[in-house]
């Protein structure tokens, strides 16, 4: 499985946390999914028996910008910040000190066991599939999909960051899940 997180966005830049607030690409986000489309191709990956994305307008345009068709997944959507939506770690500090995602969750929105549901899901999906899957989508779900994918608990997901536009890719060691690339960035100069 190829994981592809969604380019730059003006509030992935401001460090906002961006969950389902539906924020455009910014003209750095659109190079970066191109440029990580001609990387995907560059692994050896030209085809994919399916390509899934969240309905959110930044990782669909990603997909569509890097190349590929993308069939829409609610369950590829970002984490749901809830009452924090929009707002940067800096923020949240003032209000809550030592806020931790990851342990303390959001209030209104999903848990990290609630996102670990979706992403196994997902996972669920993609080992029925015969062929390479791809699947763009956001930062944290991503990171959580990851930690699913080897077998560890959703919260697992705090130990690898995932910049936009970076590419992963998730396969397997004799029939053992493993993360085979994590959080390549392709060079957007060319």
């Amino acid at each position: 499985m190829v994981l592809l997180r969604h380019g730059q966005t003006e509030w992935t830049q401001l460090g906002q946390h961006t969950g389902r607030t539906d924020i455009p690409l910014l003209r750095e986000g659109e190079a970066q999914a191109k440029a990580a489309g001609d990387f995907i191709r560059g692994l050896g990956f030209d085809a994919f028996a399916l390509v899934l994305t969240s309905p959110l307008c930044r990782a669909a345009d990603t997909c569509a910008a890097a190349g590929f068709d993308g069939e829409v997944d609610p369950d590829l959507m970002e984490w749901d910040y809830g009452a924090y939506e929009g707002l940067t770690r800096v923020e949240i500090d003032e209000v809550r000190p030592g806020w931790s995602l990851w342990e303390d969750g959001v209030p209104d929105g999903e848990r990290v066991a609630d996102v670990g549901r979706r992403a196994d899901r997902v996972i669920g999906r993609v080992r029925r599939c015969d062929g390479p899957v791809l699947c763009v989508a956001h930062g944290h779900l991503l990171r959580v999909l990851a930690a699913r994918w080897v077998g560890l608990p959703p919260v697992a997901g705090r130990l690898w960051v995932l910049w936009p536009g970076a590419v992963s890719v998730l396969g397997s060691d004799r029939d053992f899940p493993v993360i085979e690339l994590w959080n390549l960035q392709p060079d957007t100069a060319a």
